[in-house]
């Protein structure tokens, strides 16, 4: 029996490496603005927090090993399942090499937010707290993998943790929120069949469809109430990411066979809005 969707490749969910990448990239250019960087911090900034998404991704199915006590065969799953725990722990412990380095820089302050951040990211399918399955990841995963991650690479780089920062931070963090939301839509069948208890299946896919539209348009309403409030002069600049919105939009519509490909245009989504409002911080036209 093959490993199936446990294999090491598919269990790392390479798709989702978008989210620590623009995240972390907010809070660098939120720091840069600030006071200048490192190049070698910003470069151990953006590997910490890959490292971190990776952990979170490789001990993501140690829940289903309850799961698959009734099936047949059960021990090739196992196995597949346990090894990427034991890698996605690797990863936290590199990523806390790196924190640790940042520590010694920023303080105890700092190491807050990184304690916070690791118990999030382990919570988030280990029981007994395994947030996933009581339908809270797509709220959590917005503070955790969203706010916090941006939060805490600025801070790493040595901005201050101001409310306009974390002002900014939503509307990137929204987008994550969405791409955790639409892996539960594509998966809303398969998870319904496993008795996963997804926010998705909590709700509903009709609802949670509707919910993704609403996620969508708080992007870009949010994005103008910053500029109204003047914290992102260059809003108008993430404008061309509407059409990258296009096809996820779409595809909350297909059938399921026909829905395989709303995650990875979710994640692309996310990468350009990301790179664009990145450009409205710096806002080059008023340099």
């Amino acid at each position: 029996m093959t490993t199936g969707k446990y294999a090491f490749k598919r269990a790392l969910r390479p798709f989702s490496f978008p989210v620590a990448l623009v995240t972390c990239l907010v809070g660098i250019v939120q720091a840069g603005l600030l006071r200048p960087a490192r190049p070698v911090d910003a470069a151990l900034v953006l590997l910490g927090g890959v490292l971190l998404q990776a952990g979170v991704n490789l001990i993501n199915d140690h829940a289903d090993i309850r799961l698959l006590r009734h099936c047949p065969g059960r021990e090739t799953w196992v196995q597949a399942i346990r090894r990427n725990f034991r890698a996605g722990l690797c990863c936290f412990l590199l990523a806390a090499v790196i924190a640790v380095y940042f520590v010694s820089l920023r303080g105890l302050g700092f190491l807050g937010l990184c304690v916070l951040g690791l118990a999030g990211a382990l919570g988030y399918t280990i029981a007994p707290v395994n947030y996933k399955n009581r339908g809270l990841g797509v709220a959590l995963v917005f503070w955790l993998m969203g706010v916090l991650m941006i939060a805490g690479s600025a801070v790493a780089l040595g901005a201050p943790l101001t409310l306009t920062l974390i002002l900014q931070t939503v509307p990137v963090s929204l987008l994550v929120a969405l791409l955790l939301l639409s892996n539960e839509l594509r998966d809303y069948e398969a998870d319904l069949g496993e008795g996963l208890g997804t926010l998705t299946v909590r709700i509903g896919f009709d609802a949670a469809a509707r919910l993704y539209l609403m996620l969508l348009a708080a992007v870009y309403l949010w994005t103008a109430l910053l500029m109204l409030l003047g914290m992102l002069p260059g809003a108008l600049w993430v404008l061309p990411s509407l059409l990258l919105a296009l096809k996820p939009v779409r595809l909350l519509r297909a059938p399921q066979q026909l829905r395989r490909p709303l995650t990875p245009a979710t994640a692309r989504l996310l990468l350009g809005f990301g790179i664009l409002f990145c450009i409205a911080l710096v806002d080059p036209l008023a340099l």
